[in-house]
């Protein structure tokens, strides 16, 4: 006679499952506000769609990953970076057009849960959309035997914001004469880990445990910053309509990608060498692998997350708001005639 088969045996352990939830439903509460009508664990989450503050609401949605920067989580063990850094980047991916966040949802997905790594991941989703007062809604957990590598895991966020139609920014206004501000990153941010990875472990032949003095730390800390936030600094600026012509969240692609994408055709912005402080770990990584730069500008964000696109009119009242606010910002560039591309000088 055939013995029993469960699901367990199968690689799916429901009991596990439950767990994380449980630890995953904790977490998601807090974040949660007004206009949140169900909890953790219905078919779908419900957000209220009523918005008083908007006379021509806007919904602006998108969707990212952490990439391979998974891959440092997995080898030092430390997981409740990543998951902050998920909702940072899909913030900065709204933002760009004015939008504020309104809720989050998440999918994670692994061959073996484990429920302490769940909830390790979650913490960092949770304290990324309490600090946007961004409601963690719902998501999926996943487990996938045989899918994914011992200890691997994926995850991905989609986010839904907000923004009046009045105070969208497309960038359709920039014009010739425009200044270009540039708000520092803490690191790599959520880019470029498949060239950091193979250039710190393969050609420099360091560890995640080795210490670096130009870097002020080891190599698995620097590699593990989170990505920043930039609402806090951008919030007030994008409610007052009019005062930013464009934003560009540099991510992939770098500068030279991420600015053509809100530029009309008609200009070009000229990005002025030397006007900021790259970080120490964009240089290192140069110098270990001799990388062109080109494939440093296309590849890394070199120190700059976030470009801000203003016209000479507002340009004091901007920097005023940033030194108000403790912001490190620099003037990197301006906007010139051209056809929708980024030049060095």
């Amino acid at each position: 006679m055939t013995e029993p088969i469960t699901y367990k045996d199968a690689g799916v352990n429901i009991d596990a499952a439950n767990d994380a939830v449980a630890r995953i439903k904790k977490l998601a509460r807090s974040t949660f506000n007004e206009n949140v009508l169900s909890d953790i664990g219905s078919f779908g989450g419900m957000f209220s769609g009523v918005f008083p503050h908007e006379r021509n609401p806007v919904l602006v949605a998108s969707a990212d990953g952490v990439g391979t920067k998974l891959k440092v989580a997995f080898a030092t063990g430390i997981h409740h970076t990543v998951g902050y850094d998920l909702v940072s980047h899909c913030i900065g991916d709204i933002l760009v057009q004015g939008a504020r966040p309104l809720f989050f949802l998440d999918y994670f997905a692994t061959g073996r849960l484990e429920p302490e790594v769940v909830g390790a991941v979650v913490d960092g989703l949770a304290r990324g959309c309490r600090e946007a007062n961004c409601a963690l809604l719902g998501g999926e957990t996943a487990e996938m035997p045989e899918f994914y590598a011992p200890g691997e895991y994926d995850i991905a966020g989609f986010i839904v914001g907000i923004v009046d139609r009045s105070k969208v920014i497309d960038g359709s206004r920039i014009t010739a004469g425009d200044v270009v501000i540039g708000l520092p990153s803490v690191g790599l941010h959520t880019n470029g880990y498949s060239l950091a990875r193979k250039l710190f472990f393969e050609v420099g032949a360091l560890k995640l445990d080795s210490s670096v003095p130009e870097l002020g730390c080891t190599v698995g800390e620097e590699l593990l910053k989170p990505h920043k936030n930039y609402l806090p600094v951008m919030e007030r600026l994008i409610g007052h309509e009019g005062v930013i012509k464009g934003l560009a969240h540099i991510t992939g692609g770098g500068l030279i990608e991420n600015i053509p994408r809100i530029l009309p055709s008609n200009v070009d912005v000229v990005i002025n060498a030397g006007t900021w402080p790259v970080l120490p770990v964009f240089d290192l990584m140069q110098r270990i692998g001799n990388v062109p730069r080109e494939d440093m500008l296309r590849t890394f964000n070199l120190g700059i997350g976030m470009v801000v696109v203003t016209s000479p009119q507002y340009l004091e009242r901007v920097k005023d708001h940033f030194s108000q606010l403790g912001e490190p910002y620099y003037i990197i560039g301006r906007v010139a005639d051209g056809r929708g591309q980024v030049r060095f000088e």
